[in-house]
């Protein structure tokens, strides 16, 4: 008997799901299909598998700078408001800064600390307050209706609440696990950047100014040392990280590989000329075109014998033009080396904080252009969007930087 008080059909085989012979006043319950006929098909194929993990991919780059502006804005909006009002409401201080306006939020965000109290979600003393329990959009509250106290520290209040306007759709389209576009991310890390910055928490990485800090990259990228990208071929590194935005604001240029392509070819020369007549400095040592190690090169790329001699020795005549139009030749320098090549390496501003590098190892039988590229960032934990004390243990950039003048002390200078 069910609930409904109809009778069920009993299970043996004198009443099947499909057979008309069911007595009065029961329900007929169909029996369920073979598995491999119910339907749509559950299992999912590569390119659905592919969609879930950019989905996730974008969602988790999104969440991790969401949660970076919703600490710092928490942090500001304490620290601001707490000796405002803690002094005279106690541990209610949110609730009196929220007003008879937010008394509605406010109230809500109380009883789910409660709940979450009560149910042991509160896993870190730290959150035992009302301002853990607010969203961003009530945060902001805050800090709109009292922006004469804000105002001391933050100069625009236009550019703060234009960023969490661009972060609002972010943050509802993560909240509910729906797919976010590469556009709304991109929209979302840059806002998130600006408005850590207007807060007082932005990146003070140096080279920041080249290759812009990812949170990412910043908060996991330590099991990686400086490493900060890796590319599969020159090809896309140049897509996303052009020759102009590596080379152009350069102050020094420490380069050494068999023909230096990267720089020759997709650096204007006049650019490096202004960069030597500006204080700047150019160091770079080619492969000797002369040499047996070319030689062997050669056959390992399985190409024409002279083919890349004679390639590698117009990049060197193409840079001693551009160094003879210099008044001071010695800050534009050209050398060669005899060794086996091993990897190539662009040191951009290598002697500071700010440097960047470009390395590729070198393949038996595959050409430079093909060749896995790693992008390094000098003192990527020199500074960090997230502060840290942990002792920095160095990267691959020192040893590039080591590697090049050890080599440069044992070449020739092409006059």
């Amino acid at each position: 008997m069910g609930s409904g008080g109809l009778e069920l059909p009993p299970g043996d085989d004198g009443y099947q799901g499909n057979s008309t012979d069911v007595p009065p006043g029961a329900v007929s319950l169909a029996r369920p299909m073979n598995a491999g006929a119910i339907g749509p098909e559950l299992d999912w194929d590569a390119e659905a598998w592919h969609e879930v993990r950019t989905r996730a991919q974008r969602a988790g780059r999104a969440y991790i700078w969401l949660n970076l502006v919703e600490q710092r804005l928490r942090a500001v909006v304490a620290a601001v408001l707490r000796p405002v009002y803690e002094p005279v409401h106690g541990d209610d201080w949110v609730v009196a800064a929220a007003g008879p306006a937010g008394q509605e939020w406010v109230q809500r965000a109380v009883a789910v600390r409660e709940v979450s109290r009560r149910k042991g979600y509160l896993l870190d003393p730290a959150d035992d307050n009302v301002l853990s329990f607010l969203t961003l959009p009530q945060l902001r509250e805050l800090m709109v209706q009292h922006w004469p106290c804000f105002e001391p520290y933050v100069d625009e209040r236009r550019d703060v609440e234009l960023a969490l306007d661009e972060l609002e759709v972010t943050r509802n389209v993560v909240s509910r696990n729906r797919a976010l576009s590469e556009a709304v991310l991109n929209q979302a890390e840059r806002a998130s950047a600006r408005l850590l910055e207007i807060l007082g928490a932005g990146s003070d990485v140096p080279s920041a100014r080249r290759l812009p800090v990812d949170a990412v990259e910043d908060l996991v990228g330590d099991r990686y040392a400086d490493v900060v990208a890796v590319h599969s071929d020159r090809v896309r590194l140049l897509r996303q990280f052009p020759a102009e935005d590596l080379f152009g604001s350069a102050r020094r240029v420490d380069a050494l590989g068999i023909g230096l392509n990267l720089l020759v070819q997709n650096f204007s020369g006049r650019r490096l000329l202004r960069m030597a007549e500006a204080g700047g400095r150019v160091r770079l040592l080619f492969l000797n075109p002369a040499s047996s190690a070319i030689k062997r090169r050669e056959r390992e790329l399985g190409i024409k014998r002279g083919e890349l001699s004679r390639a590698v020795e117009m990049n060197i005549l193409h840079m001693r033009r551009v160094r003879a139009r210099l008044r001071d030749p010695g800050a534009f320098e050209i050398q060669v080396f005899d060794e086996t090549p091993r990897f190539t390496a662009y040191l951009v501003d290598g002697d500071g904080a700010d440097g960047i590098a470009v390395v590729q190892s070198y393949l038996r039988r595959t050409r430079g252009m093909e060749a896995p590229v790693l992008v390094l960032r000098n003192g990527r934990n020199g500074g960090k969007v997230v502060k840290s004390d942990r002792i920095d243990e160095g990267g691959l950039f020192p040893t590039y930087r080591e590697e090049f003048e050890l080599m440069w002390a044992d070449s020739r200078p092409v006059s």
